[in-house]
């Protein structure tokens, strides 16, 4: 009975080190996406009054949260019945991220007045601030869970080929890091100003070490979103580029002589902009249908 309890307690370990192992390259391979994911969320939980920006932040963690529960049942279930769904899955997600991509590159050269980026301003009452925050709040969750999506789906397809009991402990952590490690370094970030600001009052003297510092991070903050809004653009190309290389057979054998790198951001942003432009075209078809 003894050697069967050890024997079960090494099942355990080689389990779990598959587990740690797998996950440390799934980790890599939804970096990209993580990294857009907290470009995004830093941007949408910018903007409140001081002292809503943290329930603001576990409002959307929560939704986040209920996202993932929603998501990842499904994905397993549709890795058990129909593996081949995933990959279909993941080149249908590429394309939205190349989409996505494109856009934000369009917008920088064609920017145009979006009314879901609305801030708040000094004649508003509070009934017409609790509106505004409720509603970025759920176009934060709506845009969390099409994020979820591509980041349980790329998750899943690093571990397509092994057994479930990897599978679900593997992907499961990966969307748990992608709520409380994402949501967390948000809160640090968009707080950021705010410890500026305490270490600028910290003392009564002025130009202070804590001073310097405050008055950094109070400045930081704004080129610190804008930064990552860049970073989550690139990041987002290159994760849709990926896709595209490693499971279509004709971006896989283009271009061999550049860098992978190079060549992935190059098609996820040649395909983005193919995307970009059949949707323009499709809302101006529309556009000109409802006219008459």
């Amino acid at each position: 009975m003894a050697s069967g309890f050890f024997a079960l307690l090494d099942d355990i370990a080689a389990l779990m080190d598959d587990v740690a192992a797998m996950s440390k390259i799934t980790a890599k391979k939804t970096a990209g996406i993580l990294g857009d994911d907290l470009a995004v969320n830093a941007e949408k939980a910018s903007g409140f009054m001081s002292d809503r920006e943290i329930p603001v932040l576990w409002a959307i963690s929560k939704g986040s949260m209920v996202n993932k529960l929603i998501i990842l049942p499904i994905a397993f279930l549709l890795s058990y019945l129909l593996p081949s769904a995933i990959i279909v899955a993941l080149v249908l997600g590429g394309l939205y991220l190349a989409y996505e991509g494109a856009e934000k590159i369009y917008e920088v050269f064609v920017p145009h007045h979006d009314a879901a980026h609305q801030t708040l301003n000094t004649e508003m009452t509070e009934a017409d601030i609790l509106a505004l925050e409720k509603e970025r709040v759920k176009a934060a969750i709506v845009t969390d869970f099409i994020l979820s999506v591509e980041i349980i789906i790329i998750a899943l397809g690093s571990v397509a080929d092994e057994p479930l009991n990897i599978q679900i402990p593997v992907v499961s952590l990966i969307a748990l890091i992608a709520t409380v490690g994402v949501y967390g370094i948000v809160a640090m970030i968009v707080r950021m100003d705010e410890f500026g600001l305490k270490l600028i009052n910290l003392n009564e003297q002025d130009n202070s070490f804590s001073d310097y510092v405050g008055r950094f991070l109070v400045g930081a903050l704004p080129w610190v979103i804008k930064s990552l809004s860049v970073i989550g653009t690139i990041a987002l190309l290159l994760v849709a580029g990926g896709i595209f290389v490693h499971n279509i057979h004709f971006f896989h054998d283009l271009l061999p002589q550049l860098p992978d790198i190079v060549k992935e951001f190059l098609v996820g942003l040649g395909v983005g902009l193919v995307v970009l432009a059949g949707v323009k075209l499709v809302m101006k078809v529309i556009s000109l249908f409802k006219k008459k």
